[in-house]
């Protein structure tokens, strides 16, 4: 039974270790082999699906950049997994909490900026100042510069967490209610769950796109 609005997406099942974080790789597990060795429908969809991904971060990133598409694409993959077993009944969403968004986040953009502060440290500090600033307005353009640099891991975390979060809680709500409302109003509940699923699906896969080409970008600037 629910203590408040949010236990739904408690990840606390035991005080030693939850299990429910097992969910961000046990479906990477049980995967058949088959999937990976032979060439079926869905590693030839995982190939094509790659590939457009490849050539997009390959025109975010430039020709310098040179096998950082791997990484994104891994990015990619990793998130919109996480997202879609999310969408299974009794399966925990570790993409709707913060220690899970903002351990990707952080670490990315922290790698980031010592790339970008220690090898190209001039063009960081060009990168503050917007060409055809005046004078007058720089030093609160590099202030402001500066803070959002700083906010972009929160950023990149609570976009993703906030909004799978939003639709999950919207669904465990019409759950809930659909137990003491009328017979009648059953089917049109039943409806907007449809409607919110497909709508879920389309969120899961756009935030895992969300994401990575905001990552791409962060990088393309150092």
């Amino acid at each position: 039974m629910m203590t408040n609005l949010f236990s739904t997406f408690d990840p606390s099942t035991s005080m030693v270790f939850s299990m429910n974080w097992i969910s961000t790789y046990i479906g990477i597990i049980m995967i058949p082999m088959s999937f990976w060795l032979l060439p079926n429908r869905i590693n030839v969809l995982m190939i094509n699906i790659m590939s457009k991904l490849h050539e997009e971060f390959k025109l975010l990133l430039g020709v310098t950049n040179k096998g950082a598409t791997l990484m994104m694409i891994t990015l990619f993959t990793f998130i919109i997994f996480n997202n879609a077993m999310g969408l299974l009944p009794y399966v925990f969403t570790s993409s709707s909490h913060l220690v899970f968004t903002m351990t990707l986040a952080l670490p990315l953009w922290l790698s980031i900026m010592l790339f970008g502060w220690i090898n190209n440290t001039n063009h960081m500090f060009t990168h503050l100042v917007p060409t055809g600033t005046p004078t007058i307005l720089m030093p609160f353009m590099v202030l402001i510069e500066t803070i959002s640099n700083l906010i972009r891991p929160g950023s990149l975390a609570v976009r993703l967490t906030a909004n799978m979060i939003a639709g999950h809680l919207l669904m465990s709500l019409l759950g809930n209610t659909s137990i003491s409302v009328n017979n009648m109003l059953i089917p049109i509940i039943m409806s907007i769950q449809v409607l919110l699923m497909i709508f879920e699906t389309a969120v899961a896969m756009i935030q895992a796109y969300v994401f990575s080409v905001l990552s791409t970008l962060y990088t393309s600037e150092v």
